[in-house]
C-alpha cells in the first residue's frame, strides 16, 4: 500500500534532519529517506578499522546555530561536548610552533607588534563577520519583489554595515569583501606561520586558492557564529550531533529511515507528487525537500525535462569541484610531534607553513595533480574522547588540501597509494615516530566523498561558496530562497544559503 506524507526529505544530513524536526513541531507528517544504513551525511561517526571510529566527514562542530540547539533541546536528547574551546597549533619544522587561542597568539617567535597587529584583523573580522551573520540568519532578500521581512533584514544589514561598522571599518569591510586573503594577510602581518594558517582556513573544503579572489569572504563566513557552548570535539564524533537530532526530530513524530534509496522524484501536473524508491516502493506528498545539491535534485532526481531551459543551464553550470581528502589514522599510540604536550595534541593542529605554501599546493590541482606536500587540518579526538578507541590506541582525523576530483589518470591503486604516502610523509616531519604507530590508514579522495555521501564532485558545499554562487546567487538565480521552479520542491542542503558547514 502506498504510504502518504505531508513532507518527504530526500537525505537523512544534519541539514535534512533539521528541516524535518521544525517541520513536524509545525504539525507536518514527515518521513526523512537516507540512502545509508546510518545517518547524518557528512556528520556522522563511522568504524574504518576494527576498533576505531572516527568522524568521517566533518571533523569540528563549529558553527551550529545556538538557537537550533535550544529549540531541538540537543543537550537533553544527548548532544555532548568532549572538548571545547579549542587551541590552533600551527606546526613548524623546527618545533617552534605558533598556537592560537581566540585573538590571541604565542610562541614562534611573535613579536608584541605581531600580537597587536592579528588582534586587530580578527577584531574588524569580527565586526564583518558580525554583518554577515544578519543576512545569514534570515532567507536570502527578493531582490525584485521584497516583502516586509526582506525589506526589514535590508534594513538591518544596511543599519548594521553602516552605523554598527563605523566609518573608518566600513571603508575597510568594502575595500577587502572581494579581495584574496594572500593580499589582505600580507597588507596587515608578518608571521608566516600565522599567515599560513588564517589562509588555509578560507580555503578547507574548496577549490580556492590563497590569491583566490572572494577567498575573504569565505573566511569571515567561519566567524559568522559566536563562540558558543555547541562549538568543539562532540562526543561520540560528529556522529553523536546527526543522533541528536534524529531524537529530537522523532520526538515531534518524524518518520526516519534508512537503507531507503530514492531513485526519482516524481512529477504530476507540474508538480511533485512524492519519490520512487530504487526498491520500487512508492510514496506520495505534496512537498518534497531535498537535502542533496542541486545538479542531483533537478538533473538526475526530477529530470532536465521538467524545468525551462535557462534553468537546467544555470544548475549544471554550477561549480562543484572538490579539492579537499579525508585522512584517517587508526594508531597504536599517540605519535610524539616534536615540541608539543598532550595538551596541545588535544585541540585543533594545521600544517600550512606560510602564504607561498598555500598557494604553490593549491597550484598543483589546476593541473589535474595532487599536492606534494599537502595542507592539513587534522585533531586527535581520542585524547579527549577515548570511547573512539576500543583500547589504548588513538586515532588521527586528517582533512587534506589539496586533491583533485578529477586526478590525471584517475584515482588507481598506485595514486591513492602514492597520496597516502605524501600525506604520511608530511606529518613525519612533526611526528618522526608516526609511521611506527599506524594500524591501519584510510584516505578518502574527494570521489570517494561523492560516492560515500552524494556529494556532487566530491564537493561538500554542494557548490563553491565564491561571490557568484552566494546569498542571492546560491545555488542558482530562480532557486535562491529554498524553493526550486516546480511546485512542491525544496532544497536545504549545504548548497543553499547561508552555505556549508554544521550549522
Amino acid at each position: 500500500m502506498t504510504k502518504n506524507y505531508d513532507t518527504l526529505i530526500v537525505g537523512g544530513g544534519h541539514n535534512g534532519l533539521v528541516c524535518a524536526a521544525y517541520l513536524a513541531k509545525s504539525g507536518h507528517k514527515v518521513c526523512v529517506l537516507e540512502r545509508r544504513d546510518v545517518i547524518g551525511g557528512a556528520a556522522a561517526t563511522e568504524a574504518f578499522h576494527t576498533g576505531y571510529r572516527v568522524s568521517s566527514g566533518a571533523q569540528f562542530l563549529q558553527q551550529l546555530h545556538p538557537g537550533i540547539a535550544r529549540d531541538l533541546a540537543l543537550t537533553r536528547h544527548g548532544l555532548k561536548l568532549a572538548a571545547k574551546n579549542l587551541t590552533t597549533t600551527a606546526l613548524a619544522t623546527d618545533s617552534n610552533h605558533l598556537t592560537i587561542s581566540g585573538n590571541v597568539i604565542s610562541g614562534a617567535g611573535v613579536s608584541t607588534e605581531e600580537q597587536q597587529a592579528f588582534s586587530s584583523l580578527m577584531n574588524d573580522a569580527t565586526a564583518f563577520a558580525e554583518v554577515l551573520r544578519l543576512l545569514f540568519d534570515h532567507p536570502p532578500i527578493d531582490i525584485f519583489n521584497p516583502d516586509l521581512a526582506d525589506k526589514w533584514t535590508a534594513v538591518k544589514a544596511g543599519w548594521g554595515l553602516r552605523f554598527g561598522l563605523g566609518k573608518d571599518r566600513l571603508r575597510e569591510f568594502l575595500r577587502i569583501v572581494g579581495m584574496n586573503m594572500y593580499d589582505h594577510l600580507n597588507d596587515n602581518l608578518e608571521h608566516d606561520l600565522l599567515k599560513g594558517a588564517l589562509a588555509l582556513d578560507s580555503v578547507l573544503g574548496s577549490h580556492f586558492g590563497a590569491r583566490s579572489s572572494g577567498n575573504v569572504v569565505a573566511f569571515l563566513s567561519r566567524l559568522t557564529m559566536p563562540s558558543t557552548d555547541y562549538m568543539g570535539l562532540p562526543e561520540g564524533g560528529m556522529g553523536s550531533v546527526s543522533a541528536a537530532i534524529a531524537e529530537a526530530a522523532k520526538a515531534a513524530g518524524v518518520e526516519i529511515r534508512t537503507g531507503a534509496s530514492v531513485s526519482s522524484i516524481n512529477v504530476e501536473n507540474c508538480r511533485v507528487g512524492g519519490v520512487t524508491l530504487h526498491s520500487g516502493e512508492l510514496l506520495t506528498a505534496s512537498r518534497v525537500v531535498s537535502n542533496a545539491d542541486i545538479k542531483k535534485t533537478a538533473l538526475d532526481l526530477v529530470g532536465s525535462r521538467h524545468f525551462e531551459a535557462d534553468f537546467v543551464h544555470a544548475v549544471s553550470h554550477v561549480r562543484m569541484r572538490g579539492s579537499t581528502a579525508k585522512l584517517h589514522l587508526a594508531l597504536s599510540a599517540l605519535p610524539e610531534f616534536s615540541g608539543l604536550e598532550e595538551q596541545a595534541l588535544s585541540g585543533r593542529l594545521v600544517i600550512a607553513p606560510g602564504l607561498e605554501a598555500v598557494e604553490n599546493c593549491y597550484n598543483a590541482i589546476k593541473y589535474g595533480e595532487y599536492s606534494q606536500q599537502p595542507l592539513m587540518e587534522f585533531s586527535l579526538p581520542s585524547i579527549s574522547d577515548p570511547n573512539l578507541v576500543d583500547g589504548s590506541g588513538h586515532v588521527l582525523n586528517a582533512t587534506v588540501q589539496y586533491a583533485p576530483y578529477a586526478l590525471k589518470g584517475g584515482w588507481t591503486d598506485q595514486a591513492r597509494t602514492q597520496f597516502l604516502d605524501r600525506c604520511i610523509d608530511q606529518l613525519q616531519h612533526y611526528a618522526p615516530n608516526i609511521r611506527s604507530t599506524i594500524e591501519h590508514a584510510q584516505l578518502l579522495t574527494p570521489a570517494d566523498l561523492e560516492q560515500r555521501f552524494g556529494m556532487t564532485g566530491g564537493d561538500w558545499n554542494h557548490g563553491e561558496m565564491a561571490l557568484d554562487q552566494w546569498f542571492v546567487l546560491r545555488p542558482v538565480p530562480g532557486a535562491s530562497r529554498y524553493g526550486l521552479p516546480l511546485d512542491g520542491l525544496y532544497l536545504c542542503g549545504a548548497g543553499t544559503h547561508p552555505g556549508g558547514g554544521v550549522m
